[in-house]
């Protein structure tokens, strides 16, 4: 039986760790393999868009209702 060049079963896979799914070894990471963690782009930036907004916001429920009565015009008794 022949073997086909691009048999891509035999390549290594990993699980996304923001949309966990699946995904394979990529040429471009192949010095990189150990390091990736996201299976695009996409995720990478979700991923630190959800890190900065709960960093920035205090990371609770609470920092979020006070962020958003900040925004509010009138709650705070200023207009």
């Amino acid at each position: 039986m022949k073997r086909r060049a691009n048999d891509k079963a035999d390549l290594p896979s990993k699980i996304c760790v923001v949309c966990a799914r699946p995904f394979r070894w990529r040429k471009k990471w192949a010095r990189d393999w150990d390091e990736v963690r996201y299976c695009s782009e996409r995720c990478r930036r979700q991923r630190q868009d959800a890190g900065a907004a709960s960093a920035g916001a205090g990371g609770g429920a609470t920092s979020m209702s006070t962020s958003l009565r900040r925004m509010k015009p009138g709650v705070n008794g200023s207009s």
